[in-house]
């Protein structure tokens, strides 16, 4: 009953649904083993409090990812607009009148429920799907496509350049995947060009005003000196260390109690110490890898250039973003704070992961060949006119 049941709602690339399925499984194990110092802390050590936030909030970013999965994924194309617009103005009031966390005013707190919202995901997401809603329909057309690129690329500048005000990794990220997206879609390397002059010049102006330039700046320094370790990367390199091969089993990490943010930033840590260098390192990477693997194979797939697009753009910031975190975690990036896509804790987070995997499911279950006559198989020609983006706001 169960099996026909999920064979009749959960649409889309199986592959992508066991990813899910088991990072879903990582995040619920990996955070409840790493809780306790902050549950410690905050709830008189009461792990079930925690636990059960965890759940609901991943529950949510679920329900997220089945109904955007059900959609209709043209339909992003003209949300994508309107998602920017909104993000603009929370982006601006997360900077003035936020919450400040670390020294870095990223978020605002909703009232009542007191759960604290990062706007970039949602800038983030609205910003990949405008990109390859704006490619879809000029890249047929050069000329065109000249003359209106102007609108693309101030929308990137602008967005990353105040993402990187507060975070400035996250805006980097940002910049390269529009960036990749951009040279998908077939756009000349000099424009690709203007898009990366125009980005290091944000960059140093936000490394001159925004909160984390020094900082960032710093943390290379750091990690490029032979005498110098930091303190979460030490903390995390004996953490993997002592998993080896197997791990010393679920629960019984001892550098959760020593490693700063070992639920978020640092969990990919905790999943090796626990599980071992097989179960919980290699294992989750080969999870990413499978999801841009099946994600891009959309490109080729695709019978137009919006459904291509938006899956490779959300698939290349999804496993961009696990790779830094696992980098991190092992020591070949400085140290970084995000979190690990479906499996580190949060809240706002698992939701723009949700609708991100949920629309690449979107496209992957509309994607299909179409059937002549005669009960054949037909793949429509490559084109752009699906993502019925024409109120971008361009012309």
């Amino acid at each position: 009953m169960i099996t026909n049941w999920l064979r009749a709602n959960l649409k889309g690339d199986r592959a992508i649904w066991m990813v899910v399925a088991f990072l879903t499984m990582f995040s619920i194990a990996g955070v409840y083993s790493s809780i306790g110092t902050l549950a410690y802390r905050k709830q008189a050590g009461n792990t079930e409090y925690y636990l059960l936030k965890h759940s609901l909030l991943m529950l949510v970013g679920l329900s997220c990812l089945y109904f955007a999965h059900k959609a209709n994924y043209r339909h992003f194309a003209k949300w994508s607009k309107i998602g920017l617009v909104i993000s603009l103005p929370l982006l601006l009031f997360a900077v003035f009148k936020g919450t400040e966390i670390n020294s870095a005013s990223r978020w605002f707190t909703i009232p009542i429920i007191g759960q604290t919202v990062q706007p970039s995901d949602l800038a983030k997401l609205s910003l990949i799907t405008y990109v390859a809603a704006f490619l879809s329909k000029y890249q047929n057309t050069l000329e065109l496509l000249r003359k209106q690129i102007f609108w693309l690329l101030a929308w990137i500048v602008v967005v990353c350049g105040m993402i990187m005000y507060s975070n400035f990794s996250t805006g980097i990220m940002l910049l390269g995947t529009c960036g990749l997206l951009m040279l998908v879609g077939r756009v000349p390397m000099k424009l690709i060009g203007s898009l990366a002059l125009l980005g290091i010049l944000a960059g140093g102006v936000m490394y001159v005003w925004g909160e984390r330039g020094k900082t960032l700046v710093s943390r290379i320094e750091v990690y490029m000196s032979a005498d110098d370790v930091p303190f979460q990367a030490e903390q995390g390199f004996i953490a993997i260390a002592s998993g080896g091969w197997i791990g010393r089993g679920p629960g019984n990490s001892q550098q959760k109690d020593f490693l700063p943010h070992p639920y978020s930033d640092f969990i990919y840590a905790i999943l090796v110490e626990e599980y071992g260098f097989f179960i919980g390192g290699i294992v989750p990477l080969a999870l990413y890898l499978t999801l841009l693997w099946r994600g891009t194979i959309a490109v080729r797939n695709s019978s137009n250039a919006f459904a291509g697009l938006l899956s490779a753009g959300l698939t290349i910031s999804l496993v961009l973003q696990a790779l830094l975190n696992m980098c991190v975690a092992v020591g070949l990036f400085p140290v970084t704070g995000q979190p690990l896509p479906l499996v580190s804790m949060g809240g706002n987070s698992l939701i723009a992961t949700g609708l991100s995997i949920g629309i690449i499911l979107a496209v992957s279950r509309a994607d299909k060949p179409d059937q002549e006559p005669d009960g054949t198989q037909r793949r429509v020609a490559f084109s752009n006119q699906d993502a019925d983006d024409d109120d971008l706001g361009e012309d």
